[in-house]
């Protein structure tokens, strides 16, 4: 598994390799300028903070690095490293919602899945969906790529997968669950909202990361 301080000394290392101090690293990502200075990665008390899913995402994109490069930059010797990095299911998101991708848990099955190269991650379930279309913009465009967990935590607000008993699944933002019906919104505000009775549902797993 990666460590707190691998994650820390890849950015740092990203930042010198493109010509950045740490700061200028999230300027040049868009964030706000102290995202990554060293008083942000403790908390007052000690406790360790780690960089966002989508400040690394963010950063990758502002350098034009791979998820692959980051993971190099952590440090170590190559066989370190590559224990750090897994293989991991992946198809595409129209495909998904073909059937037959899921079982009746939510998690991969079938012979439709390819895989990607992913950093170590503690759902042993985890699995990537590439985005088909304009269907969830602005939050994830055609071509990217989100890491799904069926054993996160979901609370109101998440960006979820849902899979129906019927085989569809939708990408949505977890409105309301209760212990009836779960309310989705849809990202893109063009697609209508749904709410959907609680016993059509078969699964619902939350998305942990994108490639945006």
């Amino acid at each position: 598994m990666l460590r707190h301080s691998d994650i820390w000394r890849a950015i740092d290392r990203l930042a010198a390799q493109n010509g950045f101090s740490a700061s200028g690293l999230a300027r040049r990502a868009g964030l706000d300028p102290t995202t990554f200075n060293k008083s942000k990665r403790t908390s007052s008390d000690n406790k360790l903070r780690w960089p966002s899913t989508e400040s690394i995402a963010k950063v990758l994109d502002a350098t034009g690095a791979s998820l692959a490069d980051f993971v190099g930059l952590t440090g170590g010797d190559s066989d370190s490293v590559g224990s750090c990095v897994k293989r991991m299911p992946v198809i595409g998101s129209a495909q998904a919602g073909g059937g037959g991708c899921f079982d009746d848990a939510g998690y991969p099955m079938g012979a439709h899945w390819d895989e990607l190269l992913f950093p170590s991650l503690s759902d042993p379930h985890a699995y990537a969906l590439e985005v088909s279309g304009d269907s969830m913009e602005p939050a994830y465009r055609d071509g990217d790529t989100i890491i799904v967990s069926p054993a996160a935590q979901i609370r109101r607000g998440d960006r979820v997968v849902v899979g129906a008993k019927d085989g569809e699944v939708m990408i949505k933002q977890l409105v309301r669950e209760s212990a009836t019906r779960i309310e989705l919104l849809s990202i893109n505000r063009a697609h209508g909202d749904r709410s959907i009775p609680r016993n059509d549902v078969a699964w619902i797993a939350r998305i942990i990361w994108a490639s945006q």
